[in-house]
């Protein structure tokens, strides 16, 4: 399992044509073999300011399969207008624990 958490952050008067943008690559990522997961969250504090969380089989489909899509050059043409600079970071994270976090005793 590969894991991208993505931070964004919209330009002021782009918050319309980001959201339907994200939305767009959103619905067509999820329709991916190799995706497991994209969800879009916007953060409680900053109207502006979004997080993708992204989970994919392995690296190579969301290197290979998922940026060489037609959608994810569509979407890197609406960020490319949308977003801050310096608004967009990736951090690429695989589980801690990849067979899962075994339940312990519980209180009586």
């Amino acid at each position: 399992m590969f894991v991208v958490i993505v931070t964004l952050r919209v330009r002021p008067g782009r918050l319309d044509e980001f959201l339907a943008g994200i939305q767009a690559n959103a619905r067509a990522s999820r329709r991916e073999p190799g995706c497991l997961r994209f969800d879009v969250l916007r953060t409680a504090e900053d109207p502006y300011e979004f997080v993708l969380y992204e989970i994919y089989r392995d690296e190579a489909a969301f290197y290979r399969e998922h940026r060489s899509a037609p959608h994810y050059a569509a979407w890197k043409a609406v960020a490319a207008e949308c977003l801050t600079e310096g608004g967009h970071v990736n951090r690429f994270c695989a589980p801690a624990f990849p067979d899962g976090i075994p339940d312990g005793p519980r209180p009586h």
